[in-house]
Parts: structure tokens; sequence; C-alpha cells
């Protein structure tokens, strides 16, 4: 028995068959395009998290912010005071 009643080789014809319908190049990036989209998909989970609790990962919008230039006196107190509290 496999998985709700359905044996190991009957899986195996539904793949076969569906290889044979879409083709292997189009089966990979199809892949390809579902493991983005899940990558997407969790990086945007981990910045609503850190934006829930306060803290963690930074978006990364901020993150190349921060980097582009010296942030004046003000923005960096600011930073630190949420760091911070």
């Amino acid at each position: 028995m496999g998985l709700g009643g359905i044996s190991i080789w009957q899986l195996l014809i539904i793949l076969v068959i569906v290889m044979m319908i879409f083709g292997t190049k189009r089966l990979k990036s199809l892949g390809g395009d579902l493991g983005g989209a899940i990558k997407s998909f969790r990086q945007s989970m981990d910045t609503e998290n850190a934006k829930d609790t306060g803290g963690g990962t930074e978006p990364e919008e901020q993150k190349q912010i921060e980097t582009d230039g010296e942030p004046d006196a003000q923005f960096a107190e600011q930073k630190e005071k949420q760091r911070q509290g």
C-alpha cells in the first residue's frame, strides 16, 4: 500500500505518463519555478515574523538603504534606539 491506497507501481505509471505528456525539460523548469516561489515565500514570511517580533532579520530594502551611504546622525540614533528598546 502506498499513498491513500495507491501502490508504488501505479505511482510509477502516473509518473511515466506525466513525463511523456510534459517532457523532462518542462518538468525541470516547473520544478525550478516552484523552488523559487517557495524560497520567495519563506523570505517574506521571515520578514513578516521579524516585523511582528521587532527584531531578527531586516528587510532587504532597509539593508540596501543603510549600505548605500553614510547615514546621518539622527537616522543612526533612531536605529540605535530601535535596537535597544
